[in-house]
């Protein structure tokens, strides 16, 4: 983990929710830790000149001249550095067959204040839309450039309105490289690019995914993606979580505000612990996580420590924790206690359902599996309606007729828009807490 510049860690709490009473025999242990920021006694972390870089990269391939794409997303573009504060590194990328340097033009990043905004947006002005889409090398350029600077909280924007070009793998390869160095938010405009492609680079790169779906919304939404990095403090926060010998973690998932499942990022920290990366965080941040750890069964009565979770933050003098939380597990005979599933943690395993269920209908509904299709989508309804999740269930009847939600039977619409399959699609993994769990 880079090094985080402030002398005094940002304030965390660490809350744990669970049903700690297991069966006789019973193995799975489940959890949702909540994990609240602060503020950093001394002021943002990332405040201070030099502890922050910015890239916009803006999709400049030939379909972008369509309409007004080009325009506006020169508009967004500079929108966006207009947010950027002094003292912070940036960067304006144009992305074709090919990457280059729109502003600065001398392979570094430049500083931000009142004259190089404005040498930006000039240049940004200048740029025209041709060739291909290569986003691979897009994201090589971005590395290269974060590089060439000291920052730690490094974000990026993406913006794309078709699909990759690249030869197969070199797409992955380039999100290889970037993992860990810097975060990515991807937005797509109009509707013939492909959401799993873009939602590739944003869970890699612990960032968000977006649909546009007219070019005049762009600019809005450039300028609330980058409020939002301004906002950060510190970079580079880790869950850990240790569990005992015998035990082994079968997954941790954000859960919210955003699904991503985070069980394959995992980097060993010692002894029976694995680091989890949660990215960077901002003042009043309140996200959480689904924790499941598969236990030996013990004896009725017997207690054992199931985990320990702790939020870790990197500093120069070594790894610092945060707050912590116990996860812990307890066999009953009693059906009762064994058999009672703590709010939030049903919570959780709905959000994943529902959203597996969507992803996996309209998966099944473009590739023209029509039966599995309304199935999934049916019991995506039932879900949603069961959960009071009404924005999803919006969504859904867009794609499908609801002849009765309460048993999810539907019938697949026999057309439906692009942009409303997309957004249902986008959607999916932007979870809002209901109003009782706050």
């Amino acid at each position: 983990m880079d090094p985080v510049l402030t002398v005094n860690p940002p304030e965390f709490t660490v809350k744990t929710f669970q049903n700690e009473y297991l069966p006789a025999g019973g193995r799975e242990v489940h959890a949702v830790i909540t994990v609240t920021s602060g503020g950093v006694p001394d002021g943002p972390a990332g405040a201070g000149a030099g502890a922050a870089a910015e890239i916009i990269i803006i999709d400049c391939s030939g379909s972008m001249g369509w309409g007004p794409r080009i325009d506006e997303a020169r508009r967004a573009a500079a929108a966006a550095v207009d947010v950027i504060r002094d003292g912070v590194a940036f960067a304006v990328v144009a992305g074709a067959h090919d990457a280059r340097t729109v502003y600065p033009d001398d392979g570094r990043l430049a500083v931000a204040a009142e004259d190089t905004r404005a040498a930006a947006r000039e240049a940004i002005g200048r740029v025209n839309a041709n060739g291909g889409t290569a986003m691979g090398s897009w994201l090589r350029l971005a590395h290269h450039l974060f590089s060439s600077c000291p920052a730690v909280l490094r974000h990026a924007i993406l913006l794309t309105d078709g699909k990759d070009h690249e030869q197969k793998g070199e797409l992955e390869e380039a999100i290889r490289l970037c993992e860990g160095v810097f975060s990515c938010d991807c937005r797509g405009v109009g509707t013939d690019w492909r959401v799993p492609e873009l939602r590739k680079i944003s869970t890699a790169l612990l960032g968000t995914v977006g649909i546009v779906p007219e070019p005049a919304g762009l600019a809005a939404d450039f300028e609330a993606m980058m409020h939002a990095s301004m906002a950060k403090e510190v970079a580079d926060v880790m869950l850990r979580v240790w569990i005992p010998q015998t035990a082994r973690v079968r997954f941790v998932k954000q859960i919210a505000p955003s699904l991503d499942d985070l069980t394959g990022r995992r980097a060993e920290a010692g002894p029976q612990a694995g680091d989890y990366p949660t990215g960077a965080w901002g003042a009043q941040e309140s996200r959480d996580y689904h924790l499941c750890v598969e236990v030996e069964p013990a004896e009725v009565g017997q207690v054992m420590r199931a985990a320990r979770v702790s939020l870790v933050l990197g500093a120069r003098s070594g790894p610092e924790v945060l707050g912590q939380g116990m996860i812990m597990a307890t066999w009953t005979d009693d059906e009762e206690l064994s058999t009672r599933i703590e709010p939030r943690v049903a919570d959780a395993m709905d959000q994943a359902e529902l959203a597996q269920a969507i992803q996996e209908g309209l998966a099944a509904r473009r590739a023209g599996h029509l039966q599995t299709a309304t199935a999934k989508l049916g019991r995506a309804v039932a879900l949603a309606h069961a959960s009071g999740r009404e924005d999803t269930a919006r969504l859904l009847a867009r794609v499908v007729d609801v002849v009765d939600p309460v048993t999810g039977t539907v019938r697949l619409k026999p057309e439906v828009r692009d942009v409303d399959e997309m957004t249902l699609d986008v959607e999916t993994t932007r979870i809002v807490r209901r109003k009782k769990e706050k």
